[in-house]
């Protein structure tokens, strides 16, 4: 039962095990090309920032206006008519549109020039221009370049921050950046475009890994099938190889004792070798007298009585009547017996309470049918009966069943017969064998 309970549970790891394989596969997969995604999208940020960083700080109107002196002092003056006022004021007007037209056409989130105070020229939100900005600029104010993340008036942004240049060294900073939220956004993006085909890959290789795993479960299926006969087989044969080696040897006594005339001694030992049952438990004498023959269907060759005698026997042991009506004339061989004793032995043991034989020769056959009271045997398992290994009844001693009837039609079959099963006239199961009585010779 373990051993089984094991083998099913091999086959559906068996079967389950690729489709795992390619989830995981697929998962990993995904996981990579996210990752890998995510990074292409922030390098291609981070390098689009830098540059649009670079090229403003390089712009001469940029430098002219940070080199200007005084020129956001004067901005922020108090007098509207100071000429240097009102100069300066449209410079700085005509910066915030180059800054604006920067950002529409680099499509980043914000463009702002600080000057060398740290007070912003340019920004996206009109209210924050002339403050002063609300990250560190001190070392890009050194000629330090910088990217990466910052959280500033518009929140976390991936930023470049770039120095510009004049002809006495640093002047000012140029500021680019673009939304981290922006940046998920077309993280999201790509994944939505990625999903359905790993959507696809998964389910293409849960097909293909399903039916690679159901065809892989059918062959330890018959693999296992193939095992278990052979095993069932070779334990069948080593019990067989020790009945045959002990029949050997009680033949060996019997042909002794007959050789040597002792013929009582001889019947005397087959009777304790193999007792003859001849009643119910219960009954007045449940063994007889080996030594004394006795005297059922006279006319009947010697060794069908035999047979007979030792059927009724063994299934009045099993509480089974046998009915048996032998014909004379007939001369049997161990084909014979071997049809006559499986076909009655199966009857007792299917659950028959009552067993008819039935032999007789007539036109150059020999016909024989065998029939009992038990539960009889579907019409669809018909032919299935006869198929080495298959019984309807446990196999108790793990010696294999499912025998019997495959040699039936082995010897039905080589005497040139034929069988046919049917139902009894008492509803139970009816094995009906024919053959040309010259097969027997």
């Amino acid at each position: 039962m373990f051993l089984q309970k094991s083998g099913a549970l091999m086959r559906i790891l068996i079967v389950m095990l690729p489709t795992v394989i390619v989830s995981l596969c697929v998962g990993g997969t995904l996981s990579v090309a996210v990752a890998v995604q995510e990074r292409s999208i922030r390098d291609r940020a981070a390098e689009q920032v830098y540059d649009v960083a670079s090229s403003v700080a390089r712009l001469e109107q940029v430098r002219a206006v940070l080199q200007g002196s005084g020129l956001v002092g004067v901005a922020a003056s108090g007098d509207v008519s100071d000429p240097g006022r009102i100069a300066s004021e449209v410079l700085i007007a005509e910066l915030q549109e180059v800054a604006d037209l920067t950002e529409r056409a680099a499509g980043v989130d914000y463009v702002v020039v600080a000057d060398i105070e740290g007070v912003r020229l340019t920004h996206p939100d009109e209210a924050r221009r002339g403050e002063h900005v609300s990250t560190d600029h001190s070392a890009v104010l050194q000629g330090r370049e910088f990217v990466g993340t910052e959280v500033g008036t518009l929140g976390p942004t991936l930023r470049a921050k770039v120095p510009v240049r004049g002809e006495d060294g640093v002047v000012g900073v140029v500021s680019v950046g673009v939304l981290e939220a922006k940046i998920a956004e077309d993280l999201n993006e790509a994944l939505v475009q990625m999903v359905p085909w790993a959507a696809v890959a998964l389910v293409v290789g849960t097909v293909l890994s399903s039916l690679l795993g159901a065809a892989l479960n059918r062959r330890l299926r018959r693999l296992e099938a193939v095992a278990a006969e052979s095993e069932q087989q070779q334990r069948t044969a080593a019990i067989l190889r020790e009945q045959t080696h002990e029949f050997h040897t009680r033949m060996h006594v019997v042909h002794g004792l007959v050789s040597q005339g002792e013929f009582t001694q001889a019947l005397d030992y087959i009777a304790q070798v193999v007792p003859l049952h001849t009643a119910f438990p219960g009954d007045s004498g449940a063994i007889t007298d080996a030594s004394k023959p006795v005297s059922v269907l006279p006319a009947v060759h010697p060794l069908l009585r035999a047979v007979v005698e030792s059927l009724t026997a063994e299934l009045r042991a099993r509480r089974v009547t046998l009915h048996a009506d032998v014909g004379a004339g007939i001369v049997p061989d161990d084909q014979l017996v071997v049809v006559v004793s499986n076909l009655c032995i199966n009857a007792s043991e299917s659950g028959a309470r009552s067993v008819w034989l039935t032999l007789e020769s007539r036109d150059g056959m020999v016909r024989g049918v065998v029939e009992d009271d038990g539960p009889g045997i579907p019409q669809k398992l018909a032919r299935k009966v006869f198929s080495r290994g298959y019984s309807s009844k446990p196999d108790v001693g793990g010696l294999g069943r499912g025998v019997g009837l495959d040699l039936v039609l082995q010897a039905v079959t080589s005497r040139r017969g034929s069988i046919e099963i049917g139902a009894s006239r008492a509803s139970g199961a009816r094995f009906s064998f024919e053959w040309p009585e010259e097969a027997l010779c």
